[in-house]
């Protein structure tokens, strides 16, 4: 279980994220959604440790500011926004490093193990023919699909996703969405992703949080928290009227 209690953080000393109180289950999904601004990735740094935070933040009753990087890093992945690229591996590399939190050594090198799980998480997210190709070479979903399966390769317990579906085509943000969902279902794992699109908030997510101003103005299942009234006032739209809309031009 993933528990969150009474969460405070924020940037020189000022709350962007206030009084997060939320338990996700293992073998779940939660979708947070919100306008820009609201704080969003704010609070996935603050699970991974990333910045600092006040209250309590805690993987199977174990507060993640107490744990050493490695164990860090087998408990919880993050891929972020702002995934860059700071060497000219190769594609096989890259998804690689997400096995150094369970390498020996340095020079232990990788295990049999390691790489059937490298060459697994390649081919779940559909870049297998690309494996041996630099990644500087690559398009920017191509990169994106890249950074996901070194996630998967992390093989965390909790995996936190920033805009995951960044720069796919329509075709691999519902491949990639559906991998997830298996996953966290067979594995029993828990995901934790930022999306925009609510339509595949709608369609994916077990629980749906949506943040305004920092804090929660409403959690519960996608059906419940999609048609509040408050979702409304808090972008400024009528959401669900617009998809109605758009949905009555495919007919």
């Amino acid at each position: 279980m993933l528990e969150i209690k009474e969460l405070f953080s924020g940037y020189e000393d000022i709350d962007i994220i206030k009084e997060i109180n939320i338990s996700i289950n293992k073998g779940e999904n939660l979708f947070i959604i919100g306008p820009n601004g609201c704080g969003k990735s704010t609070l996935l740094k603050s699970m991974a440790n990333i910045i600092e935070y006040r209250g309590s933040v805690k993987i199977d009753e174990e507060e993640v500011s107490s744990l050493d990087r490695i164990t860090l890093a087998r408990k919880i992945g993050l891929m972020s926004q702002t995934s860059q690229i700071h060497f000219p591996y190769s594609v096989y590399d890259t998804v690689a490093l997400g096995r150094y939190a369970y390498s020996k050594g340095a020079l232990s090198g990788i295990s049999k193990k390691d790489k059937k799980i490298i060459l697994e998480s390649i081919e779940n997210v559909g870049l297998s023919d690309l494996k041996d190709k630099m990644i500087t070479e690559l398009s920017g979903g191509q990169l994106q699909r890249v950074f996901l399966a070194r996630v998967f390769a992390q093989d965390p317990d909790v995996i936190l996703l920033d805009e995951p579906t960044n720069h796919l085509d329509l075709k691999h943000q519902i491949e990639i969405l559906q991998y997830l969902k298996k996953w966290v279902k067979d594995n029993n794992k828990i995901l934790i992703g930022v999306l925009h699109d609510l339509n595949l908030v709608h369609y994916f997510a077990d629980r749906v949080m949506l943040l305004d101003k920092g804090e929660v103005v409403s959690y519960g299942k996608a059906s419940e928290v999609l048609n509040n009234e408050r979702i409304e006032s808090i972008y400024g739209i009528d959401i669900k009227g617009f998809m109605q809309n758009v949905l009555e031009k495919w007919r």
